[in-house]
């Protein structure tokens, strides 16, 4: 038996996460220059110019380890989020955060509930705690609660759920999931994971921090990576009661917030005007993008992330290797059992002209 065959089956039968190409490989394979990547929902806008500075600024003590506690970055997302700093968990990006809690909770014993086409993270942070999962069917491409609920036994110890979702855009509503909330026992923990927070403009999206008091088995997830252009950096947080929080720390590694990405993070945290910025470009360029798609008469889903799942049919993967071709990267997602779709970022207006030239071109 070699090294590899006595590891746990768990994690010999995992399936690794696969990125989005970088640009630097697109142009190195093919040999072009100047390609635009629109598959990994990043913020086009980059960052804050303030987040330069600052990291330029934290570069001075860099032999050192950086602030274990992160200390002022928890007091100043407590204040910005009206929450108390003991209630926070700094993560390298939001991914270790969601690894922290089903490290947390998980064991061969148990099981984890998510829904069908939801982010890949979940089965693959399930599967590498030994514990089972249960896949609720969706519904309109989006979370059936109903379907969930159904899957709660004295097994179950988790539930993830993307608000919005990833790849599809899809969201819940506030009265839908408060009264998810109240129908899950009091003993399985539940996870709400707002990525894609900070870009969505509906009136009934919920803000779930406001229900934590209500619900102590509630926990929700948040990153730097997107809104705030710091996806290179890595760091996410989490939050929910105190008591869950002491739980988290005790499995999270020391200083797993480096102290670029925490300088960064409040850097980006002060620079309002770049959100706002960044986000009425995503309402444009969302926009721009379903318009042209109900022009060609094109399936997508309706999404209120910085993202859009365009359905090609049959010719899925051609149009995404014409794409790149052109030096346009987008994201396949045959691999959430979406073979016909393309997730497409949102650009700025320039990329989008360079997106939709050259599907009329393939097209």
């Amino acid at each position: 038996m070699s090294v590899i065959d006595s590891a746990l089956l768990q994690i010999r039968q995992l399936q690794p996460y696969t990125p989005g190409k970088p640009v630097e490989e697109l142009e190195r394979e093919l040999g072009i220059v100047n390609a635009v990547k629109l598959a990994s929902n990043e913020n086009p806008l980059g960052c804050s110019p303030r987040v330069s500075q600052a990291i330029a600024a934290a570069c001075k003590n860099i032999a050192l380890y950086p602030d274990a506690n992160a200390y002022y970055l928890k007091r100043q997302l407590a204040q910005k989020l009206s929450i108390k700093a003991d209630q926070i968990t700094i993560g390298n990006g939001s991914n270790d955060v969601l690894d922290l809690v089903a490290r947390s909770f998980l064991d061969a014993g148990s099981e984890a509930i998510y829904s069908e086409y939801a982010f890949l993270v979940y089965p693959l942070v399930i599967q590498a705690c030994g514990a089972s999962a249960k896949v609720a069917a969706a519904k309109s491409f989006g979370h059936d609660l109903d379907a969930m609920l159904e899957l709660i036994n004295p097994k179950t110890r988790l539930i993830f759920i993307a608000n919005p979702n990833n790849p599809t855009g899809t969201w819940l509503k506030r009265d839908e999931l408060h009264h998810f909330l109240q129908k899950v026992p009091a003993d399985v923990a539940v996870v709400i994971d707002e990525a894609y927070f900070e870009y969505v403009d509906e009136a009934d999206y919920p803000d779930s921090l406001q229900w934590l008091e209500h619900f102590p088995n509630l926990i929700v997830t948040r990153t730097f990576s997107k809104i705030y252009g710091l996806a290179g950096l890595r760091i996410g947080y989490a939050v929910s009661s105190a008591g869950l929080c002491d739980l988290f720390n005790r499995v999270r590694q020391p200083f797993n917030g480096n102290a670029l990405a925490l300088s960064a993070a409040m850097a980006a945290l002060d620079d309002e005007d770049f959100v706002q910025q960044s986000r009425a470009n995503n309402l444009q360029g969302l926009a721009f993008l379903r318009g042209w798609c109900e022009q060609k008469g094109i399936e997508y889903i309706p999404s209120v992330g910085n993202f859009l799942s365009v359905r090609f049919a049959d010719s899925c993967t051609q149009v995404c290797q014409s794409l790149m071709q052109r030096g346009v990267i987008t994201r396949p997602i045959a691999n959430y059992g979406m073979a016909d779709y393309l997730r497409i970022s949102i650009g700025t207006p320039a990329q989008l002209d360079r997106l939709v030239q050259a599907l009329d071109d393939i097209l």
